[in-house]
């Protein structure tokens, strides 16, 4: 599998004080990173093994959202909500406890068949949120209840082959290489700092030059 995860969710704020409040203080997030410069911030919370993230820039506005958590409809939005993952029944409640201590308006518990869930809105950026317990383990799948299946999905749920041209150019290792980005020389101060460390890769050895992304390493 070339997709092991999530690696994060990107959304935009008005507030990245009021945002930190909320996801860390909140919903007990961490907060792992960030990099800002006038005008700009961009800081990232972790969310299991990925991480949702904010950017924060000068005239944002909060998300302009006025349907429920999946309820139909024709506006070209693209996007219904982001639910959470919490480990027990007891976790799902105690979220819900703490929203209503807080005052942000959350749904009674709604059992979905495979997981129980809670509906609320992100009160800062006007998300619509979920957090779900998984009551139901699939040990078989796909497992599909539609009155018109589809085809496609009878198929099973691995990879398919033949739906999609094969690779027939390969990057070469040589050309493994990544151009600086906004964020280039946080990982240097990282570094610098003891407080990351590189992973496998980043500089590697086959390519028979430095990567892109290392070739401003810090100074001792």
């Amino acid at each position: 599998m070339i997709l092991t995860g999530l690696n994060h969710l990107a959304f935009i704020t008005c507030s990245m004080e009021k945002t930190i409040r909320f996801y860390r203080d909140l919903l007990e997030m961490d907060l792992i990173f960030g990099i800002g410069h006038p005008g700009f911030r961009h800081y990232f919370f972790k969310c299991g093994e990925g991480a949702v993230a904010f950017f924060e820039y000068s005239g944002a506005q909060p998300m302009k959202y006025d349907k429920f958590h999946g309820s139909p409809t024709s506006e070209p939005i693209g996007f219904d909500h982001v639910s959470f993952t919490v480990a027990s029944r007891k976790e799902l409640f105690g979220l819900r406890d703490k929203l209503v201590a807080a005052n942000v308006e959350v749904s009674e518990a709604i059992d979905h068949g495979t997981i129980w869930s809670i509906y609320f809105f992100d009160p800062v950026n006007n998300l619509p949120l979920e957090a779900s317990w998984n009551c139901v383990e699939i040990t078989q799948s796909p497992e599909i209840v539609d009155s018109d299946p589809l085809q496609v999905a009878e198929e099973g749920s691995t990879p398919q082959s033949g739906n999609w041209p094969e690779v027939s150019v390969h990057t070469k290792p040589s050309d493994m290489v990544a151009k600086p980005g906004n964020g280039f020389d946080m990982r240097a101060d990282f570094l610098r700092r003891g407080v990351a460390k590189l992973k496998t890769g980043v500089d590697d050895p086959e390519s028979g030059q430095e990567n892109l992304v290392v070739s401003r390493k810090p100074q001792n």
